[in-house]
């Protein structure tokens, strides 16, 4: 597991208050249960486990504000040079995060994980989600995923960083392992309305939120953990709109 992977696993289970045997290495200590946000996956899965969709996350305020203080602050980069496959394959199974060489995509990973109710397809040894259902973090919504031409797109799996946000603060000096790697890390990716997710296309936190406010400090604080493990920084605006975001969660 690359540095970045697990120190974002480290941070988001600080944040996030997750049982203290998913933060084990980190050289933390978490008191706090609460269901965990992505628990961990050695293969596929025969069944579907409660994911960050489930129901509002707990954020330790204090973790997310501490992280957001150490995030360098600056302008953003040009988009010169940017394209999707300069984050490889989509879904690729060729990574170093843990879910990586399990035998499975990530888009299929990722939806086992967040779906409640998962029906699998027979045959693909645990991988392929026929159907499931999703409690929409974004919107706030369920809704219900059937796999299949003009169906599947209705639930799409969102990189919370986006891409494109990434690639302008920092990833387009990466390597093409380490912009896999990011692009397939289960801390940086959620199950959500299709609709919603190309709404926010590539916007950060300064010009995009998720419509639901009651997912709004869990997103923010996500974002925030996902961008000091890979060591990317924010601008003054996304800093400031982060800044606003946690200043109100928790009154």
């Amino acid at each position: 597991m690359s540095r970045p992977v697990l120190l974002l696993r480290c941070l988001l289970g600080v944040v996030f208050l997750l049982p203290v045997g998913l933060v084990a290495g980190c050289g933390v200590t978490v008191t706090s249960t609460v269901q965990p946000a992505h628990p961990p996956a050695a293969g596929p899965a025969s069944g579907p486990a409660s994911g960050p969709a489930s129901g509002a996350a707990s954020v330790d305020l204090d973790a997310a504000r501490a992280d957001l203080a150490r995030l360098a602050v600056k302008g953003r980069a040009p988009m010169t040079g940017y394209d999707r496959d300069a984050f490889g394959p989509a879904w690729s199974d060729d990574t170093d995060d843990r879910w990586g060489h399990n035998g499975c995509d990530t888009r299929n990973d990722v939806l086992r994980r967040d779906l409640a109710d998962v029906v699998l397809k027979p045959g693909t040894h645990g991988c392929v989600v026929l159907a499931g259902t999703l409690h929409d973090p974004y919107g706030a919504a369920t809704i219900d995923f059937v796999r299949g031409v003009g169906t599947s797109t209705a639930v799409q799996i969102d990189h919370v960083v986006a891409l494109g946000d990434a690639w302008q603060t920092g990833a387009q000096r990466w390597t093409a392992q380490r912009r896999r790697s990011f692009a397939n890390d289960p801390g940086e990716l959620l199950a959500v309305s299709g609709p919603i997710n190309e709404s926010k296309g590539d916007g950060d936190a300064a010009t995009w939120l998720p419509p639901y406010k009651g997912f709004r400090c869990a997103y923010v604080a996500r974002q925030v953990a996902v961008k000091r493990a890979y060591g990317l920084w924010v601008t003054p605006a996304e800093h400031d709109a982060i800044a606003r975001v946690l200043a109100g969660c928790g009154a």
